[in-house]
């Protein structure tokens, strides 16, 4: 009988391995968008990561189907590993493209971005950190500070583009870039996706 009853912690310490695992991800990307010493290394790098990411959500929706009694209501435990899944997969996303479309350097604006992706990383593993806790207020706190990174992103995104349609002579090139900095800028929306769920579920079991 005792079996049946989850100890809460699995499902926080599986979104905490989670969280920590795109941090790694956002950091390889910052450091191949800065550096781009061997892109095609970090590249890969950051595929693994991806696929360490997969697991950990195949084991949270593992342990859901198995847990008679759970922390969070389902629904939330699913949608929450699903939108920390999806930023790993734009990440993973944006340096595949930088591969694909064989990109001889790095523009300030994409740099910019991936500082801004490591931020709100940071930003969402500090949220899930505190779930279970009983002050929300740090949750809030990071969830703010999510939302108004993701503005910043969406206007460096902007911004980039509108520079790309001005300066850009080569309609190739411009192509690539425009998607490179859209699928960058989408990564912190995903960000801004999951700070939504942890808001959602903090109002729910508030």
């Amino acid at each position: 009988m005792f079996g049946l009853i989850p100890k809460e912690e699995k499902f926080f310490l599986l979104f905490k391995q989670m969280t920590g695992n795109i941090i790694e991800g956002a950091k390889l990307l910052k450091e191949m968008l800065d550096n781009f010493d061997n892109p095609s290394e970090s590249q890969r790098k950051i595929k693994d990561v991806e696929h360490k990411g997969d697991s950990i959500t195949h084991e949270i929706i593992q342990k859901l189907n198995k847990t008679f009694v759970t922390p969070l209501d389902r629904e939330d435990i699913y949608a929450l590993a699903s939108k920390l899944d999806d930023i790993i997969d734009l990440i993973d996303a944006s340096a595949a493209r930088v591969i694909m479309y064989n990109v001889e350097s790095i523009p300030p604006e994409a740099k910019s971005l991936g500082f801004i992706i490591l931020q709100s990383c940071y930003a969402v593993d500090k949220a899930v950190a505190m779930l279970g806790q009983k002050s929300n207020e740090q949750i809030f706190a990071a969830c703010v500070e999510i939302n108004a990174l993701e503005n910043e992103a969406d206007r460096v995104s902007r911004e980039a583009i509108s520079r790309l349609f001005d300066e850009e002579k080569d309609p190739i090139q411009l192509i690539k870039w425009k998607e490179i900095y859209e699928t960058l800028e989408r990564a912190t929306d995903k960000c801004e996706d999951a700070a939504n769920i942890l808001e959602s579920v903090v109002v729910k079991n508030a």
